[in-house]
């Protein structure tokens, strides 16, 4: 019995009775040990064993089923059905056959997956870009291997990958595919591994055998020129920038744009869709298109409609009078997947590691790779032609005696001594001799044996090309390159995706179209803001409040304006006006904490309408200071709501006054005082957090109350708190100047 291992140090074992009476021992194990003996080696067998592609362009699952099919016949023998090679592909993939159908529907002619796709189906076998046209059941379809897959299996039988035990070691499977061509750039590939992901984009496959040719022939080779962009079974356009696809190239990781194909037919004010990104679906296009159209974003279109048929995808746009349909789809690319990015993160496992590589630097892996290949069948048919010449070199020798073999073999007694006697009698090993003795008695005649012997120079001849085709790099790379040619000519693949120059698209310019009308707005103390046009106002001019609400602020504005709200907490909301619904006087209108989305415990502090962002704002606080920013200031490029550090935190705001053009301002504090003065004197500051300049003078523990433009006082004595300089103190208001009225007693 093995000895049973001590726990490590720090590990406690508790002693737990169970409900049998008996005790069981449980371990507490440190998490670190967990991960390392648990978790690591599922992660790494879900890298290595599942999710990731090799160097020959199939992860286990796909390089299975190609292999049961071909070792099926299945490269020559007619169509099967799909649900028997399913079932001979579960002595190779213990998973399910749901999941290998699956793969077999992925790596179908009929599902458009792939640019050069591996099996030749019949049947339904559903489209990659429709989300709602399933497959049929592997009892309906049939299948059988594509041409191009004696691409992917010449010499198999010759050595030149290894092959392992399958799952319950009752036969063989080959670890990767000899593919003569570099597959790992021409099959799109996505898996998801643990902690890691690949997304291979699929590379035309003329395109990438020229360019496998044109490094292996120069090494310095500017690979853009012959494989300009990647390619997709979907076609569409691809936006090319070279930037993003230098970087794609070099490092493995970027994304591409796609957008779709369209045809505009003028005579049923009709547009057609007829190609779409390989990473979207007909169906999610159509749900975004009618998600526009119901918010009212969408107004030229009348219908649209799925017309998909035998012939392909088919969207049809029917639009509405007037339309100009460059513009429409230059929107649509805009709002819809009708363009969209595909990323690329290019990690293949390298010797059983997941490396993520730059195009060069796969090509390089793959030519090493199927160099070693090559040079394995080269090896393994001078081994074969060997064998041989050896044979027939023991042959040569029978030649010059044959009555005597014969006489050999007649004298011997025993059949087990016919091998030995021929060894000595020739002087021959033991192979040799078994060769003869296998030799039936037709051919024991002289013509047959020197047609054997003339072979000789022939094997001679192809044995020392072999061995100098093994001792020398060129030539195994002279060969790799007639075979990626023999590709080309034998499967040609014109390009599906074509290509448009980024800086031939014109992006669309979203022009919003905004009703504008004149508007009355009405803002309580609570923070409810109402909007009413002139007219309801005429109708209803009684504003209602909640209890122990009112007006505070009312100003005339457009629909199309927008409106600054200040609070108490240094912050400014930006509102746009036509995003509030027309109301009555008779409701309480928008609570704007819940609109804008304010901090808890915040309140509005005042509303400003800033028009085009000219002109200043002041800012008054309650220590006498005013501070003058331009209104540009709180401008926003883009449509943000919540703007921080809206005024100084280092005392509380008083009063927010908008200065279109230079005037007088007049200021009142706790103590009756007032201070008129012309905002000339206030030279504009470059920050919003500016705590201004010293305006009013304040004894004691007096503030500034509130700030009024002159023109909106009753103030009569002007030359009284009129101010010059500043600071200044202001002056004592007198009766005439606070503008109250004496209640009469009759």
């Amino acid at each position: 019995m093995p000895k049973k291992k001590k726990p490590a140090e720090g590990v406690k074992r508790k002693e737990n009775p169970n409900v049998m009476g008996l005790r069981s021992a449980v371990l507490e194990q440190p998490i670190t040990e967990t991960l390392e003996t648990n978790y690591m080696p599922y992660a790494m067998s879900v890298i290595v064993s599942r999710a990731i592609p090799e160097i020959d362009g199939f992860k286990p699952s796909h390089r299975k089923l190609l292999y049961t099919m071909y070792d099926m016949g299945l490269l020559t023998k007619p169509r099967t059905k799909s649900a028997n090679i399913v079932g001979q592909t579960m002595k190779l993939n213990p998973h399910g056959d749901a999941a290998i159908y699956e793969t077999m529907v992925r790596l179908s002619k009929g599902y458009e997956a792939l640019l050069t796709p591996f099996v030749d189906s019949k049947g339904n076998f559903g489209k990659v870009y429709s989300r709602d046209m399933a497959y049929a059941a592997s009892r309906y379809t049939e299948a059988k291997l594509s041409p191009i897959c004696a691409e992917l299996f010449r010499d198999i039988s010759s050595d030149t990958v290894d092959f392992v035990d399958n799952y319950d070691g009752s036969m063989l499977e080959p670890t990767l595919l000899p593919t003569t061509f570099p597959n790992v750039l021409v099959s799109a590939n996505m898996g998801i591994a643990v902690g890691m992901a690949s997304n291979i984009c699929g590379f035309n496959l003329t395109e990438v055998c020229e360019t496998a040719i044109a490094c292996i022939q120069d090494p310095d080779h500017n690979i853009s020129t012959t494989l300009p962009a990647p390619d997709f079974p979907t076609g569409g356009e691809l936006i090319y920038n070279q930037a993003e696809m230098e970087q794609i190239y070099s490092t493995g990781r970027g994304s591409v744009k796609l957008r779709a194909k369209w045809r505009h037919l003028p005579g049923e004010n009709l547009i057609e869709v007829y190609e779409i990104p390989y990473s979207t679906t007909a169906e999610a296009i159509m749900d975004k298109v009618a998600e526009l159209i119901k918010s009212g974003k969408l107004r030229e279109i009348a219908d649209m409609r799925d017309e998909t048929d035998l012939g392909g995808l088919k969207l049809a746009i029917d639009l509405k009078r007037g339309t100009d349909p460059d513009k429409l789809m230059q929107k649509l690319f805009k709002l819809t997947p009708l363009q969209d990015s595909v990323s690329c993160n290019f990690n293949i496992l390298i010797a059983g590691m997941p490396r993520v590589m730059g195009v060069r630097e796969i090509l390089d892996e793959w030519t090493a790779w199927r160099t070693e290949c090559v040079r394995r069948r080269v090896y393994y048919d001078l081994t074969r032609k060997k064998e041989k010449l050896h044979l027939l070199n023991g042959l040569k020798k029978i030649l010059l005696d044959i009555d005597k073999a014969i006489s050999i073999i007649r004298g011997t007694e025993k059949e087990a001594d016919v091998v030995p006697n021929l060894m000595i009698g020739f002087g021959i090993d033991q192979i040799q001799a078994e060769y003869v003795a296998e030799i039936r008695l037709r051919n024991i005649n002289r013509e047959y044996i020197l047609k054997r012997v003339e072979e000789v120079s022939r094997l001679e001849e192809e044995i020392a090309d072999l061995e100098l085709t093994l001792s020398s790099a060129r030539r195994v790379k002279k060969i790799i390159v007639e075979e990626l040619r023999q590709v080309v000519k034998k499967y040609p693949a014109p390009r599906k995706t074509d290509i448009v120059w980024s800086g031939e698209v014109e992006e669309y310019v979203e022009e919003e179209h905004v009703e504008d009308y004149p508007v009355h707005l009405f803002l309580s103390g609570g923070g409810y803001l109402k909007k009413i046009t002139p007219q309801s106002l005429r109708m209803n001019a009684e504003q209602k409040y909640k209890e122990g609400d009112g007006l505070f602020w009312t100003s005339e504005a457009t629909n199309a304006e927008e409106l600054l709200v200040f609070t108490d907490k240094q912050q400014v909301y930006k509102l746009r006006l036509r995003d509030l619904a027309d109301t009555k006087a008779s409701v309480l209108g928008t609570y704007l904490p819940t609109q804008l989305g304010f901090d808890e415990e915040e309140h509005v502090f005042a509303a400003v309408k800033p028009g085009d962002y000219t002109g200043s704002l002041l800012l008054i606080y309650e220590n006498g200071k005013i501070g003058r920013v331009e209104l540009s200031a709180y401008a926003t490029k883009t449509n943000r709501r919540k703007l921080t550090g809206a005024y100084s935190d280092k005392c509380p705001l008083a009063a927010i006054l908008p200065l279109r053009e230079e005037t007088e301002i007049a200021l009142y504090s706790t103590d009756g005082r007032a201070l008129v003065f012309s905002s000339a004197l206030l030279a504009p500051k470059s920050s919003r957090t500016t705590q201004g300049v010293g305006v009013m003078s304040l004894k004691g523990k007096h503030k500034l109350e509130k700030a009024k433009p002159l023109g909106e006082t009753p103030i009569q004595n002007l030359s009284r708190y009129r101010v010059r300089s500043l600071p200044a103190a202001g002056a004592l208001l007198r009766e005439e100047d606070r503008g109250e009225e004496q209640m009469n007693l009759l």
